[in-house]
């Protein structure tokens, strides 16, 4: 359900026929024409016959039967089924790149290298650091197919380039990186970036889970709308017991939920009482949930963020924030709720999703 289609109040304020007014929606916002998002990621390597089939134990996609040239979205998770990472397989003759978008990739390939026994006719290579530069405006992530570009100097997935390197690559087609790319390489290379407000504001309004906001040891692939990345049917793997469960007994308590509060300008400091880890609650002084993500629209008074809902109230429209000291509401700060477009309702059920 859609949240937002819902009427809205904000601040207790009505019109004249007692209608709740509520501020204009953030949502319909578009990252600026021809620009490109540019941020970090990790690569790596897995070499050797078993590394599909280790990846698929390992992670939550089934990956075993994957063919070289194709591309799937996973969760790194732990055995309780807490997330790690996402990441994507690029799935090659030998082996497969694992694309940590989201994460600490150090602690992934760590918790890989722990599970290794001898007898997997796996290698695992060094973490990467790397680049992923996809135009504007562009769909998440998604299953498909990648190619390497010419001269193995980096990746194409579907429209998004990857490229290996500390540093951000460079703008400017003088530059020799640049230089020697392909002509589709160079052209997205070449075009103007989102700054860091844009691809924060971009994120939030798509409602895709951050490292460490949403993507950590408290939340599950499930509370944050990433079941299409999770096989429930492909047999036993890390966390499987756990998510199994959650689907089986409908047993997802939270959901992740996008959220926009328009803040009094003469009003106490709103970074403070709109940060991350700020509990929330219902009219009713319910318990909540809590606020996993937060950002100031640039040149207003309206916030924008994320946060974490309890099942029980996922049908409110509106929460309020709660003190942090002695728990009493701020009442004047309320958060409306909408449902982000890319989030995939829970399955319920064994065998809910495959």
């Amino acid at each position: 359900m859609d949240l937002e289609s819902q009427p809205l109040s904000c601040e207790g304020s009505t019109d004249s026929q007692g209608q709740a007014d509520h501020p204009p929606s953030p949502w319909d916002w578009a990252p600026p024409q021809g620009h490109v998002l540019c941020r970090a990621v990790s690569l790596l390597q897995l070499q050797g016959p078993d590394s599909l089939r280790f990846l698929h134990g390992q992670t939550s996609q089934a990956i075993a039967a994957a063919k070289p040239g194709q591309w799937l979205s996973t969760c790194c998770i732990s055995p309780t089924a807490r997330m790690r990472a996402l990441a994507e397989v690029l799935v090659t003759e030998t082996g497969a790149w694992l694309l940590i978008t989201a994460g600490d990739g150090a602690t992934v390939r760590q918790a890989l290298d722990r599970v290794l026994f001898p007898a997997d006719a796996v290698q695992l290579g060094k973490l990467q650091p790397a680049w992923l530069l996809s135009p504007l405006p562009t769909p998440a992530l998604a299953c498909g197919g990648w190619r390497p570009l010419d001269g193995d100097v980096g990746f194409w997935l579907g429209d998004q380039l990857v490229l290996p390197g500390e540093q951000e690559p460079p703008s400017s087609a003088a530059a020799p990186q640049i230089a020697g790319l392909e002509a589709g390489a160079q052209r997205l290379l070449g075009q103007p970036r989102l700054d860091g407000a844009g691809q924060e504001r971009w994120r939030l309004q798509r409602a895709e889970p951050g490292w460490p906001q949403e993507v950590n040891d408290a939340t599950n692939p499930f509370e944050l709308g990433l079941a299409g990345r999770v096989s429930l049917n492909k047999g036993c793997y890390v966390g499987q017991e756990a998510l199994a469960k959650l689907a089986t007994y409908d047993g997802v308590r939270q959901q992740l939920r996008r959220w926009v509060c328009e803040v009094d300008p003469d009003g106490e400091d709103a970074a403070a009482r709109l940060a991350s880890g700020r509990r929330l609650e219902s009219a009713d002084g319910e318990r909540a949930g809590v606020i996993t993500s937060s950002l100031q629209l640039e040149g207003s008074s309206t916030w924008i963020g994320l946060a974490l809902v309890r099942r029980s109230l996922l049908g409110q429209v509106i929460l309020r924030t709660v003190g942090a000291a002695a728990g009493q509401p701020d009442g004047n700060l309320t958060l409306h709720l909408s449902q982000g477009e890319g989030f995939l309702d829970p399955p319920v059920g064994p065998g809910g999703i495959s």
